[in-house]
């Protein structure tokens, strides 16, 4: 126990299954299995009517199907009463042509030589059947009839011992027996594998000989209801062990562990603690494979119910390395032990998953698109690398213009700051341009300048068209006050 304890941790308990979980179910009513532990199906036919016949037509399978008993008892009557049969044929050939209890002269020739009465006969037979041949009752050839009958019980005898030979022959040889020694473990366990919630169970090979191309298949038998109102009892369901990857194809050199991973296909996808102790399901287990010394296909079953079904377990390993080879210890085969596992389904896990996911979280704007957003004095100085290249006269005379003009763009950078963060830049900027009068001088904030490129404060304001279109405006009011030769000189400059 200590070993174990060092190997798993301090919290890893063994659990020994034929004794009551640590999770003690409410004790409820042992119901009837649908397969029982030994892989025995509990079904009965019956009320067939008149489908009976199709059993007489099947009468190789039917005979091979019956119970050792049975077989025994038919093979015992049937040779039985075909020996009295053929006897009491040669008795009869023998009573009618006068051979019985009757003295003859000596030239006289018998059917059959030495048979008198009935046990002759029946020695007789036997002697023939199975081709002792004392040589002291035989058939003349002076008896037509006798080889007749002759021919007919070799033949008749031929088909019998073919028919029930072959018949015990292929009882005796079905892999039934072989199943026994393939083992499932009592219980089946519920725990985390790979970071998911799996459903386990083990299954071993006690001989050397090997299962070629053993596959193991699993459903799920329960009761359900559609949702148009129709009842279904005993529905099966297909439990997914791996098909899809190959991890149903077993080597099955040594005890392995099969697992189903709980998925939203599964249907213990909201299987949860508490509901297991309530739900009623059972799990059949099907291992099939052919058996390398005979070639036969073997099949071996067993089943697992609720109360079977162990949450928050794991077997224990069984496997250990000896020198020169490996060494599996069965008497761990069906323990388990403790491992921390959620009680909740899986359905509800994923369902807590997606709520933490839609929680909202601060949004934190990235400082380059915010830089983007926000006017900067570089416009401004633009206008005034523009303006410069004017001549003297017609820099005075657009001087207090262009230094309204720089008024209304430091006005709009300060306010492009404040309303970045909102969204709503080209709205502000429309009433800010339209009404500059209404802001204070309190409620403007200082200006931070960024060196943004002028490709950038194209595709953040989003207000391109509109700007140029001011702008052509302002520079046609400017002309309006030059005289005609300036107009015409300095017509190049504004374009």
């Amino acid at each position: 126990m200590s070993a174990l304890r060092r190997k798993f941790g301090e919290d890893y308990q063994v659990v020994n299954t034929s004794r009551v979980s640590t999770y003690s179910a409410p004790v409820k009513k042992k119901r009837q299995r649908f397969v029982d532990k030994n892989g025995r199906c509990n079904v009965q036919h019956g009320n067939l009517g008149g489908e009976t016949s199709r059993y007489i037509s099947d009468l190789f399978t039917t005979l091979v199907d019956l119970k050792w008993r049975w077989n025994l008892l038919i093979f015992i009557l049937t040779y039985t009463i075909a020996w009295l049969v053929m006897a009491s044929m040669w008795w009869i050939i023998a009573y009618i042509r006068g051979d019985i209890n009757q003295t003859h002269g000596e030239n006289y020739t018998p059917c059959v030589a030495n048979v008198y009465n009935f046990p002759s006969a029946f020695l007789f037979f036997i002697e023939t059947e199975a081709t002792i041949g004392y040589g002291f009752r035989y058939i003349t050839e002076k008896c037509p009839e006798g080889i007749i009958l002759f021919l007919f019980q070799s033949l008749l005898g031929s088909i019998v011992d073919a028919f029930l030979i072959g018949c015990m022959f292929i009882k005796m040889s079905q892999p039934k027996k072989r199943a026994e020694t393939l083992m499932f473990s009592h219980n089946a366990v519920i725990s985390q594998r790979d970071g998911k919630m799996c459903l386990m169970f083990r299954v071993g090979n006690l001989r050397n000989s090997h299962m070629v191309s053993a596959q193991m298949r699993c459903k799920v038998i329960k009761s359900r209801q559609t949702p148009e109102g129709e009842f279904l009892p005993l529905d099966q369901c297909e439990l997914d062990v791996g098909f899809g990857t190959g991890a149903d194809q077993l080597f099955l050199v040594s005890p392995l562990t099969i697992c189903h991973e709980i998925n939203p296909k599964s249907p213990f996808f909201d299987l949860s603690q508490r509901s297991l102790r309530s739900d009623q399901f059972e799990i059949v287990v099907i291992l099939e494979g052919i058996v390398e010394t005979t070639g036969m296909t073997c099949q071996a079953r067993t089943s697992y119910t609720e109360d079977e079904v162990l949450w928050g377990h794991r077997f224990l390993p069984v496997m250990s390395l000896e020198e020169g080879f490996f060494r599996v210890d069965y008497s761990q085969f069906h323990s388990t032990f403790e491992v921390p596992t959620s009680p909740y389904s899986v359905k509800e896990q994923d369902e807590k998953l997606s709520l933490t996911s839609l929680c909202p979280t601060p949004c934190i704007s990235n400082s380059k698109n915010r830089r983007e957003r926000i006017f900067s004095l570089d416009c401004i100085d633009t206008l005034e690398e523009k303006g410069n290249k004017l001549p003297a006269k017609l820099q005075k005379m657009s001087a207090g213009k262009e230094e309204a003009q720089r008024k209304v763009m430091r006005m709009t950078a300060d306010i492009g700051e404040k309303t970045c963060s909102t969204g709503d830049l080209p709205l502000k900027l429309q009433r800010l341009s339209s009404n500059p009068s209404n802001f204070t001088a309190e409620e403007r904030l200082p200006l931070k300048s960024f060196k943004v490129n002028s490709e950038s404060i194209t595709q953040s304001t989003g207000d391109l068209p509109q700007r140029e279109h001011g702008l052509q405006l302002t520079g046609i009011r400017m002309e309006d006050n030059l005289p005609a030769k300036l107009r015409k000189m300095n017509s190049g400059r504004f374009t």
